[in-house]
């Protein structure tokens, strides 16, 4: 058997950017010990709010030989995504959808990184593609991989192009030059991240109480937090206020323009019309908690309550639909919305029931 071919990370830069990354880094494959002892502190803590991922598990997504055995070194990828939604659809209730999650962006990632792969391979090499996935905390990867900072909203910057990026490796038993001097801080003494965020989910630098977090409430599973109902205001899937207000990305133009207004604007009144099947099937690259379409209808509703038209026939009769129906989480809700647009006589007609009345003896919502 032939020995394995020398490679060198400038050829596998190379590689990756012709395949569509926008930066690419390497870094050894020693475990990530300092990242291991922050998930373990913060899942400790209660700052995890119940996610898994990569809590999951933390020495297994913190050290690279667990995703492959001998492993020495990590190729690090970045490919940036589109931020700048088309106009809001004029034709009834609409919510946002993160930027992040409005196409397959990892889809064009994971093509990158497995150019790498393919070249590694072909030399003789083991290499093994993570994107996505418990197996590794990407963010922790590209900073030693020397392609950006950790901001104060926990993403990693790039330099001179913000944080609009996600993020894979390739680790690999290859012994690769590694970066040597991460990139230094850029935030200075901005705070505006920290200021922006709608439910102050960032409480340190670097730290966010996912119990907090718009993006991670709306993946859980129970009722959504009363005292983030308001500030959720049109999202439907994630939050990207903390990135908007960065200065780092105010970055114009947008690098793809290849996203459609149904990925970026979702019909509330289709999210609380269609059928199970057709919710998963439109939505099923969204993290759904339990796969269960009724979450979707739950932040469907509280979407609904914030900016439905309280006189608008359709929106009544969604609510009386959800106000009459068997499932008592999304009843609450529902009485939720319709007290939020000021549709007290929906609940007086049913006060008998117990979940309306609960919703009545909670403090009233603000008036829209």
């Amino acid at each position: 058997m032939s020995e394995p071919r020398t490679l060198d990370a400038a050829t596998l830069r190379r590689t990756g950017l012709r395949a569509g990354l926008d930066a690419v880094g390497v870094a050894g494959a020693a475990p990530f010990d300092g990242t291991r002892a922050t998930l373990e502190t913060r899942r400790a803590d209660g700052l995890h709010g119940g996610m898994q991922f990569t809590y999951r598990n933390p020495q297994r997504s913190t050290d690279p030989a667990r995703a492959l055995p001998g492993a020495r070194s990590l190729v690090v990828g970045a490919r940036r995504y589109p931020a700048t939604p088309p106009s809001k659809p004029p034709d009834g209730p609409h919510a946002r959808v993160a930027a992040y999650a409005r196409a397959d962006h990892y889809a064009a990632l994971r093509a990158g990184l497995g150019a790498i792969a393919d070249e590694l391979r072909a030399g003789g090499w083991q290499a093994r593609v993570l994107a996505d996935d418990n197996a590794l905390v990407d963010r922790a990867a590209a900073h030693r991989a020397g392609l950006g900072w950790y901001g104060k909203h926990s993403n990693v910057l790039l330099p001179g192009r913000g944080s609009w990026f996600v993020l894979g490796s390739v680790v690999t038993d290859a012994p690769l030059e590694p970066a040597t001097t991460p990139v230094e801080d850029g935030c200075g003494s901005c705070r505006r991240c920290i200021v922006g965020c709608p439910t102050d989910a960032i409480v340190a630098r670097g730290v966010v109480d996912a119990r907090r977090c718009l993006a991670w409430s709306l993946q859980a599973t129970g009722e959504f937090p009363r005292d983030q109902r308001v500030a959720l205001h049109d999202r439907i899937y994630g939050c990207d206020e903390c990135q908007e207000v960065c200065p780092h990305n105010a970055v114009s133009g947008d690098p793809d323009g290849d996203h459609r207004d149904d990925d970026v604007w979702v019909s509330i009144e289709r999210l609380l019309e269609d059928d199970d099947a057709t919710l998963l099937a439109r939505h099923g690259r969204w993290y759904i908690p339990e796969r269960d379409a009724r979450y979707l209808r739950r932040n469907a509703l509280v979407v609904l309550g914030n900016v439905g038209d309280p006189g608008a026939a359709r929106t009544v009769a969604l609510l009386e639909h959800y106000l009459d129906g068997p499932d008592d989480l999304l009843r609450a809700h529902a009485a939720w919305a319709a007290r939020r647009l000021g549709r007290q006589d929906l609940l007086t007609a049913r006060a008998g029931d117990p979940i309306v009345r609960r919703e009545l003896h909670e403090p009233a919502p603000p008036p829209r």
